[in-house]
């Protein structure tokens, strides 16, 4: 019989749980910890913040988050080409952290962490033990798309985390029949809701995955159906400010599916995702939806893999742009995890038959046959991560702006693109980044040259948002008013209190301005080679004596697109 007690250096120890295998390995509650499977995902989701934390400061704002932070300067509802959730994240990482390129980014930092927590869990709800967890984890960490997302502030780089927070849920629904946690996800989702619409997108591909696989049964639960009342007010707001304004969401995506979106085959749209999620992570996501839809262990989730596709075939039919699947790969990355090391372990576990030639007797040994199969884990995880390394710099702005130029047109990275407009040196994402505060200061060099009279009436008219933005961002260092322009949601905002007696104007075509003004004159042009074409060589305009007052030639200038 064994002693309660064990001897040590002369000194008795008390066997409590988890002690006595504590003073075997000598290790701390630290060290014990970090043994447990669930210790994968917080590394990993570490790893990821910092890597974040490290380079989110590089090149320069990205044109959107310009815009999201004036958003956040005039809360909404709602807004002509957003949720309203953004804006609520600009303002607070204002308020909370200054204006600095790192402050507006800190939430996206954070986010890239969550998504690996969840894709973690994810794997724990499907029955992944450790290697699953360092798989998935390193995918993740990895990931092309959530790499550059996570990167700056965006609603993409939440919606992720909340599309999966849902899933997560669902599964633990499942596994434990806790059906109040319904009412749970009716709230995450109506905040995803709140967040970018597309959500609808995932929550109908959802119901339909239910509709169409044994989980059906849950729709009978009354649980499920708060929930989606939940949902549904917490977006009723947002749909009531869409009614108030005439619609504006679905007419921009008409006009932006029209005149700006680069459109490829279903095809072409099916193999850009390899793009997105890498090419050599790609067979784990075929592996998780296989997991899903096809694999015995997987029989009673089914319903994420129509998910998946259904959700797939929406953004077919509707002409989504390539990235709008990319929250969904989470949820695949961990599936593919978890089918991989079950696959690796059930032929690890294999009896190995030897004939009676090689043995003497016919008799089944497993110590072999494992040896021979695990070198399969790192067989897996060595060319993921270099070739993750390999496109990290396609990503995240790690490389100086030439040698970034020169990497790009290695990989012919333009060749992906998910807009119309040419993207000049840099790839779009990069080449987006540049020439925002050269803008605001040569603005405000001619805003400055304008007679001590003129300063107080003068109106800075820009062509879009980013421009506008920008100003709005940068200008009130340097005394300038608050921009106003046509485009998107400073259209509704209007022309305030400008009558159009002296008008600065950026980026606005000659023969747009001609129906509006007497005189024209030039002050300025800026330049820069690394953005996008439509930002270089823009011409600034003095504008003065009206044909007709701002606020009647206002309706002219709308653009939503």
């Amino acid at each position: 019989m064994a002693s309660p007690f064990i001897e040590k250096q002369g000194t008795l120890v008390s066997e409590q749980p988890g002690a006595l295998e504590s003073a075997r390995t000598g290790g701390s509650v630290w060290s014990l910890w970090l043994e447990k499977d669930q210790a994968v995902a917080v590394c990993f989701a570490l790893t990821a913040c910092v890597v974040h934390f490290l380079f989110n400061g590089g090149y320069g704002y990205f044109r959107d988050e310009l815009y999201y932070a004036a958003c956040g300067q005039h809360l909404a509802w709602g807004y002509v080409d957003q949720a309203p959730l953004v804006a609520v994240v600009a303002r607070l990482s204002r308020m909370l952290f200054g204006d600095s390129l790192r402050s507006l980014r800190f939430f996206p930092a954070l986010s890239s962490g969550a998504k690996i927590l969840l894709t973690g869990w994810i794997v724990r709800e499907l029955g992944g033990r450790r290697y699953a967890q360092v798989l998935a984890g390193t995918a993740m960490l990895l990931c092309p798309i959530y790499l550059t997302m996570d990167n700056f502030l965006s609603m993409n780089a939440f919606e992720p985390v909340l599309w999966m927070l849902c899933v997560a849920i669902a599964l633990r629904i499942i596994r434990t029949g806790q059906q109040h946690l319904w009412l749970l996800f009716g709230l995450v989702a109506g905040i995803g809701i709140l967040n970018k619409h597309s959500t609808l997108l995932f929550g109908f591909g959802f119901f339909l995955a239910l509709v169409a696989t044994r989980q059906r049964r849950l729709l009978q639960n009354v649980w499920i159906w708060a929930g989606a009342l939940i949902a549904v007010a917490l977006f009723l707001p947002n749909m009531l400010w869409e009614i108030h304004n005439h619609w504006p969401t679905p007419e921009i995506l008409r006009n932006v599916d029209q005149y700006k979106n680069a459109h490829v085959s279903w095809l072409g749209f099916i193999g850009q995702q390899a793009l997105l999620i890498h090419p050599l992570a790609t067979p784990i996501c075929l592996a998780g939806l296989w997991y899903f839809l096809w694999s015995h262990q997987g029989r009673e989730f089914r319903f994420l893999g129509w998910t998946y596709l259904f959700l797939l075939l929406q953004l077919l039919i509707f002409r989504g742009r390539i990235y709008y699947l990319a929250p969904a790969y989470p949820m695949l990355f961990a599936a593919g995890a978890v089918a991989i090391e079950s696959w690796i372990e059930t032929r690890m576990r294999a009896p190995l038959a030897y004939p009676e030639s090689q043995g003497g007797t016919r008799r089944d040994r497993t110590g072999p046959q494992s040896a021979n199969w695990n070198w399969m884990k790192t067989a897996i995880l060595a060319p993921l991560v270099v070739g993750g390394l390999v496109a990290a710099p396609l990503a995240i702005p790690i490389l100086p702006l030439e040698t970034a130029v020169a990497y790009a047109n290695f990989w012919d990275v333009n060749r992906v693109r998910v807009e119309i407009q040419p993207s000049g040196k840099l790839p779009q994402f990069f080449a987006d980044m540049m020439g925002w505060q050269q803008q605001v200061d040569v603005v405000a060099g001619v805003f400055q040259s304008l007679p001590a009279d003129d300063q107080p009436k003068a109106a800075i008219l820009t062509r879009n948002y980013g421009q506008a933005g920008a100003i709005e961002y940068f200008g009130p260092s340097y005394g300038l008013p608050r921009p106003i322009s046509g485009h998107n949601n400073y259209y509704l905002w209007g022309p305030q209190q400008y009558t159009g007696e002296v008008v600065i104007t950026v980026g606005i075509p000659m023969e747009k301005l001609q129906p509006l003004f007497q005189h024209i004159e030039l002050a300025a042009t800026i330049r820069n080679d690394y953005a996008i074409p439509e930002e270089n060589n823009l011409p600034i305009y003095i504008c003065r004596d009206p044909k007709m007052t701002l606020q009647k030639a206002w309706p002219s200038l709308k653009f939503y697109g």
